[in-house]
């Protein structure tokens, strides 16, 4: 039933426990596991999609970026304080 590494061994004890007691309760339905992490996709199509769509999320984040610490120092020159003393709760000297 399980193989011999021990971190295997749990989910599959867990499943055949589950699916008795699905089965004591006179379930039809049934629980299954396996131990491949994640769903593996073999369409370069969809691979391009996402990482396409990555990309394009991560430049929109890029372009936000810098004006974000630009007008953090605008507002730092204008009350003549520093982020340091912004962050300690100090307001302007």
């Amino acid at each position: 039933m399980c193989s011999p590494e021990p971190i295997n061994c749990f989910p599959v004890l867990v499943n055949i426990l589950s699916n008795t007691f699905l089965r004591l309760l006179n379930s039809t339905a049934r629980i299954r596991a396996w131990s491949q992490l994640f769903y593996t996709v073999e369409n370069s199509e969809l691979k391009n999609y996402i990482f396409y769509g990555l990309f394009t999320y991560l430049l929109i984040l890029a372009a936000g970026l810098p004006p974000l610490f630009a007008m953090g120092s605008v507002e730092d020159y204008k009350v003549k304080s520093t982020s340091c003393g912004r962050t300690q709760g100090v307001n302007g000297m």
